[in-house]
């Protein structure tokens, strides 16, 4: 969410930024070019006061005009002429520049000699190689007898408007900078809470039903939102400690009766006649629910028990596993091999134990006669692994996706001894330590199991 919140304020900000920076860029510069009008304004106001009175080529005050003008070129690098309606020169500096035919120069002239002084010209940029053109009209008993034209270089003018323009970019960056810098604190503040209210969502999906969001900073509704989350986690960590309770109620408070109603049956069993198939599927199903009851309560503890997590040798395990395993899976005439390396990881030896017991039973109980089961057990940098890898008949996808779930057992298993809860509890008790349980096809049949457990603490 920050790398969307962050990049609209940012853009927002400069925006408005530029919409201040620009108008003021555009304004300095129509200062700066203001400044040298006027102040060519004020020359051709004194250069056309001189010629006002001048009468003639012998008359002295030319000869002062003249001399001005020549002074005016040597000392500002600036053209400039007083020329008759004529186009003829009174005095110019220097000597050799006259009036064009056409450009920016005629132009002004031909306005001041309709006795208005030429308009403000065009803005210049600093980019633009022009010169600036001011002319005045020189006014004698109310006629215009000469026009004073000034035409001056701008690259100083240029220049002075480009460093204000560096000025004003520099402060904009600035300015920038710091909102960019509140921005970053702004979206910290406003979605730190949302971190930690998805961080804590996280655990508690991932079975840490005791995470709770803590007391943080942020906008008032964001603080309210993570209490609202907290008194909702409290409700459902209750409701579920109540559904738990009440599983392990149910199933430890039920195989009382269930055991005293198996021995009335075993009892009842001595008066019938030997061989009677009724009382023994009656036997066979009370067998079958007890086993359920027990398992449902080894479920309950499962999901209530915290883990006992330590360094743990998984290779050594697994290796002993398979022995254990061994006479049964020899007994069914299925081979049970293992390739168990020593490797260390952070697990409960019991509850691994557990796990991989109801893992190699599954393989050994669905695998043919003449087949193998292999056990190998492999880490990376962040985790151990021991997969069970059986030649059975496998899994379908459909069946694949299920695997695992309370009580599901394939239709085509119905027969096979199980309550379908030994997967279950499995995975509850490697979740409470960090670990998890998948299930995939093993080619060219058969099912592959993989039980994952952290390698270090924080994995957990």
């Amino acid at each position: 969410m920050r790398t969307r919140l962050l990049p609209l304020l940012i853009v927002l900000m400069a925006a408005m930024l530029l919409a201040l920076g620009i108008p003021l860029g555009i304004g300095m510069a129509s200062a700066q070019q203001q400044k040298v009008v006027v102040d060519r304004i004020d020359d051709t106001a004194h250069f056309a006061a001189l010629a006002q009175y001048v009468t003639g080529p012998d008359d002295e005050r030319q000869d002062t005009l003249e001399s001005e003008l020549e002074s005016y070129y040597e000392v500002y690098d600036i053209r400039v002429g007083v020329f008759y309606r004529t186009d003829v020169p009174m005095a110019n500096a220097p000597a050799t520049w006259f009036l064009p035919e056409t450009g920016e120069v005629r132009e002004a002239f031909e306005e001041a000699r309709l006795s208005r002084r030429s308009q403000n010209p065009h803005q210049i940029w600093p980019w633009e190689r022009t010169r600036l053109v001011v002319a005045s009209p020189v006014i004698r008993d109310g006629d215009v007898v000469a026009v004073v034209v000034t035409d001056s270089p701008t690259g100083e003018m240029r220049s002075r408007i480009l460093h204000n323009w560096l000025v004003i970019g520099a402060g904009l960056m600035a300015a920038m900078l710091l909102a960019v810098g509140a921005a970053l604190r702004l979206t910290g503040w406003v979605l730190r809470p949302v971190r930690v209210l998805d961080a804590t969502t996280h655990a508690i999906a991932s079975g840490s039903l005791k995470s709770r969001v803590a007391a943080a900073g942020g906008p008032p509704e964001l603080r309210r939102l993570a209490h609202s989350f907290n008194e909702m986690a409290d409700n459902v960590e209750d409701v579920l400690e109540q559904q738990r309770a009440f599983v392990a109620d149910a199933s430890h408070q039920l195989r009382n009766p269930l055991a005293a109603l198996l021995l009335r049956i075993e009892l009842l069993a001595f008066e019938l006649p030997e061989g009677n198939k009724e009382i023994a599927s009656v036997q066979t199903e009370g067998k079958r629910l007890a086993q359920v009851l027990d398992d449902l309560l080894d479920l309950a503890l499962a999901e209530h028990t915290d883990a006992d997590l330590r360094i743990t040798d998984i290779g050594a395990l697994a290796d002993e596993r398979v022995a254990a395993w061994a006479p049964t899976a020899e007994a069914k005439g299925v081979t049970l091999v293992g390739d168990c390396p020593p490797t260390t990881a952070w697990a409960d030896p019991v509850t691994l134990s557990s796990a991989l017991d109801a893992v190699i039973d599954n393989a050994v109980k669905f695998t043919p006669e003449g087949e193998r089961v292999e056990v190998t057990v492999s880490s990376n940098g962040e985790t151990a692994s021991v997969v069970v890898r059986d030649n059975g008949p496998g899994l379908t996808d459909e069946e694949l996706a299920r695997v695992g779930d309370r009580f599901w057992r394939s239709g085509r298993h119905q027969n096979v001894k199980g309550s379908g809860l030994g997967l279950s509890i499995s995975r509850a008790l490697l979740a409470a330590g960090g670990g998890a349980i998948s299930y995939e096809h093993h080619e060219p049949h058969g099912l592959k199991v993989t039980v994952t457990v952290p390698r270090s603490s924080a994995g957990v």
